[in-house]
Parts: structure tokens; sequence; C-alpha cells
């Protein structure tokens, strides 16, 4: 590892639990209390109940509360330099969040080992757990809007990631970001975690005074709220004095978050920061044994952390990344179980489809039948209707075609009845004066009809044999005179135009006329048959 080395604090796991503490309010045990209590005095104690606190949990099978308080263990040992502990803790914790499918907490462990990769200068795996960690806060944002706060830290840690690597630009961008976010929020919030970056970028942009006046009011926030943080502000104060010229001042704030780092049993990384920054000064000086002094003491403090025979290193020089390796084992035998049910399924599913084939040709084959016997009994009922209606109609047509022959008989004897009294009359006449003419004429003429009492007669029984035949041919052809009616229902009868004549009482001539203009208002073509077109009705 590099002596130069640029470290950054942990925030967001301070946020992670600042946040966790409005948000629920169960009792705190006296364990954790003490464990709690002891954090910024005795670490080693500390950490001594948070793992007594631990095997409680576990022997209660209180899954969510190990994972907590493995965080918190986690967070501790990384605030005191023990790496190789904090990245263990943070893996078990993670294996077991994992397991219960506790996003909240997956989450934040990604945005914490995101933090411990980002100490070894391994940025691309900083930024993959960073955005991990904002990933499964954006999916679960529209079930629960406090995941902005969450959010906000994440682009917080790349922030600072951004900084601490003088990547200033991509800062500035992250630095936006977190701004929208804390509109959002409601209500709005003005996070002074975010303010000390802003003051410190706008440093780097020569913009020192308004630099200064934030970062005063970040140590008047934190010395009510956070007084540990103030570590990280004197750095900061220091980085801004030197960009500024002002030694003494600078000076004064490293050795101020010196003091506090040890007072405080925190931020012991920024120990570094600090005896880089007094070394740059003296440096500048030429104070060169002041310079080597703190070059000294920056040296060994990197060997401790970082160096060849330190835990860290014997831990961390080529991270494990021991989730991966339980996932992929995990996937390994869930492979193993999904190849060994989709082959159990695929042997279900052939049974099935053969059940279903054969099914199906069943239901197929007994449809077949049954359709084919209704069809048949269908067919035969039809067949069975339409010879009952044939019977019926030819019956109808045979009774019909007997009153019309009934009816053209009657209308014949009438004309006979007529003819043979004319003939009596004509004898009778011609007989002289030998008998008394006139009163066998009178006597006669009462017996004898005339030809518009034989027509009322004969249409009186037509009408009553053929009751629609008026009906519809008046409903087709409208314009029809009494006169083309009769034609009509004579040339129904199949009567000759002689008959026709006699029993209307007009010449021959006179029916072979009506008749024609009955084919005219009959819209009938000379090739078309005049009986055929009425016997229609």
């Amino acid at each position: 590892m590099p002596i130069k080395l640029l470290l950054c604090i942990s925030i967001s796991s301070l946020m992670f639990f600042t946040s966790l503490s409005a948000q629920t309010n169960r009792h705190m045990d006296s364990t954790l209390q003490t464990a709690r209590k002891l954090i910024h005095t005795d670490p080693d104690s500390s950490a001594h109940y948070f793992q007594k606190k631990i095997e409680e949990q576990l022997q209660s099978k209180d899954t969510l509360k190990v994972i907590q308080t493995l965080i918190e263990l986690s967070t501790l040992y990384g605030h005191n330099l023990n790496y190789g502990k904090s990245y263990d803790g943070f893996w078990k914790a993670l294996l077991l969040a994992d397991t219960v499918k506790d996003s909240i907490s997956i989450a934040t462990i990604y945005n914490e080992l995101g933090w411990l990769y980002s100490f070894y200068k391994r940025d691309e795996k900083a930024l993959k757990y960073f955005n991990k960690s904002i990933n499964i806060h954006k999916q679960l944002l529209p079930e629960n809007i406090n995941m902005k706060t969450y959010i906000l830290s994440d682009y917080f840690s790349i922030l600072n990631l951004y900084r601490v690597n003088k990547k200033y630009e991509m800062a500035k961008k992250y630095l936006d970001s977190c701004n929208i976010i804390e509109r959002q929020i409601t209500p709005p919030i003005n996070s002074f975690y975010i303010k000390a970056e802003d003051s410190y970028l706008r440093a780097i942009n020569g913009d020192f005074d308004i630099a200064l006046e934030q970062l005063k009011e970040c140590i008047a926030h934190f010395t009510d709220n956070t007084p540990s943080y103030l570590v990280v502000i004197n750095v900061l104060l220091g980085d801004v004095y030197r960009m500024k010229g002002n030694s003494k001042l600078s000076i004064a704030h490293y050795k101020e978050s010196l003091r506090r780092s040890e007072n405080s049993k925190s931020h012991l990384n920024y120990q570094l920061k600090a005896y880089e920054g007094l070394k740059n000064i003296y440096l500048e000086k030429n104070n060169y044994r002041l310079a080597f002094d703190y070059l000294d003491k920056e040296t060994n403090l990197n060997n401790k952390i970082f160096g060849f025979q330190s835990e860290n290193s014997k831990h961390l020089i080529e991270i494990k990344d021991q989730f991966r390796l339980e996932k992929e084992r995990q996937k390994d035998l869930l492979n193993k179980q999904l190849i060994e049910n989709y082959e159990q399924e695929d042997k279900i599913w052939l049974l099935k489809s053969i059940i279903l084939f054969l099914l199906l040709i069943s239901i197929s084959f007994y449809g077949f039948i049954v359709i084919r016997q209704i069809k048949l009994k269908h067919k035969s009922e039809k067949k069975m209707l339409a010879e009952k209606q044939k019977l019926k109609l030819q019956k109808k047509n045979e009774v019909l075609e007997l009153k019309n022959k009934e009816l053209t008989q009657a209308a014949l004897r009438l004309i006979e009845k007529d003819e043979f009294i004319s003939g009596i009359q004509k004898k009778i006449e011609s007989a002289g004066d030998s008998i008394n003419r006139k009163v066998i004429l009178r006597a006669l003429k009462s017996f004898q009809g005339s030809p518009s009492k034989n027509w009322s007669e004969f249409e009186a029984r037509f009408t009553a044999i053929n009751q629609s035949f008026y009906d519809s041919l008046k409903e087709k052809f409208p314009h029809l005179t009494q006169t083309d009616q009769k034609i009509c229902a004579l040339v129904r009868l199949n009567f000759p135009s002689k008959d026709m004549a006699r029993l209307l009482g007009i010449s021959v001539e006179s029916v072979h006329t009506s008749r024609y203009r009955l084919r005219k208002k009959l819209n009938l073509r000379r090739e078309d048959n005049l009986e055929d077109f009425i016997n229609k009705f």
C-alpha cells in the first residue's frame, strides 16, 4: 500500500443508525446499552458486549436483530481500523440478510462494503457495491418514501469517494444529486455531512470564505449532535486553510483532529490524513525535522493498517469475495436441484401428456359418435317431417284440385242450363200462336240466370275454396280491375276462352282482348305462360 492513501469515513453507517433509531422505538436491553456507551471510550469492551449480544440473539433465533447487531459491531471495527474483522462481520450479516430477504439490511451492508473497498483503493468494486445499494433502495422507494434518505446516503458515499480521489467534476455531479434528493425529502433536510463536502469543493474552486463559513456551521452542528465527526471536519478545515495559505490555522485543525480521534476512539483512519497534512506543511516551511516526524508517524500508522505484516493486509490484501463464493455454491446446489426437478417434471409431464392425449382421443371419438347419432336423428326427423309436409301438401292440393274440378263442373252446368233454356226459348218463339208464349217465356226466364248472377254464384264458391288467391293477387298487383281478377280466376281453373266468354257473358274476342291486357298489367313477356304465372298465387 502507498503511504499517501486517501481514506474516508463511513458516514453511511451513522446515517443508517440515525434513521434506524427514528423508525424503531423498541426497548434496548442493558447489554446493547453498555456496548453503545463504550463505543467512544473503550472500543474493545464495546466489541465484547456486542459479540455477547449476538450470541444471545443467535440462541433466540432472532435473525433480524443478529443482522443489525453485526452491522453495529462491524462498523465499530471499521472506525478503529480493524478492517479484517469489519469485513468478516459485514459478510456474515450479508449472508444472513440474504437468507431472510432483508432488503434494507442488504443495501446497508453493500454500502459499508463499498467503503471498505474504497479504503483499499478498489474503486471499481467500491462503486459496484454503492450502486447495488442505490438500486435496492430505488426498488423499495415506491413502497416506502423513506428510502430517499437511504438513497441520499448512497449518493453521499460516491460523492466522498470521488472527492477523496480528486475527481472533483464527478464529485460535483453527485453533490448536485444529493442536493436534489434533499429537496425531495418531506420535510426538506439540510444534511451537514453533505454541506461539509460542498464546502471542500467550494474551496477547490477558490471560494474559501464561503467554504470556511459553512465548515464553521458544521462544527457547531456536530459539536451538539455527533462530536466524533469533528475528527473529519477538522481535517477538512486543515486542508482548506492550507489551500488558502494559512498554515498556522491549518496546523491547529490537523492537530485538533488528531486529539479528537484519540479521545473519541473514532475515525482513526483520518489520522493518516492529518499526519500527511502536517508533513506537507512543515515541508513547505523547510522544517524537515518536524516533517520527518510526521512522515514517520504516517508511515508507521500506514504499515500498521495496510502493511504486509498487518492483520488487515493478511485478511484483505486480496479481498475475499465470500458472499460471491457462498452464492455460487448455493447457486450450484439450486441448479442441481432444479435439474432434478426438471427431470422429474419432464417425466410427469410426459405421463400427463400421454394421459391427456388418450383422454382427448376418447373424448373426440365419443363426441364423434354422439354428434353422428344426433345428426342421423336430426336427418331422420327432418326427412320424416318433410315427408309429412309433402303428404299434407299433396293431400291439400288433391282436395283443392277436387274442389276446383267440382267448381268447374258446377260452372259448366250453369252454362249448359242457360244454353238449354235458351234453346227452349228459341223453339217456343218459332212455334207460333198455338201456345201462350209469353207465359212460358216468363216462366223460363225466372229459371234462367243472368251472366252477373252466374258469376256471383261462381265467385262465392271460388273464394271459399281459394281463400288467399284474391288477397295475394291484389297485394302484388293492386291496379287490376274486377274483369282482370275474373279472368285470373278462370285462368287458374284452366277455363278455355269459349267457356270464359259464356260464363262472363262476353264474346270470345273480348276474352282474348282481356287476356292480352292482363298480360301487360302483369308485366309478362311473350314467352311467359299466363297459366303458370297465375297458378303461383
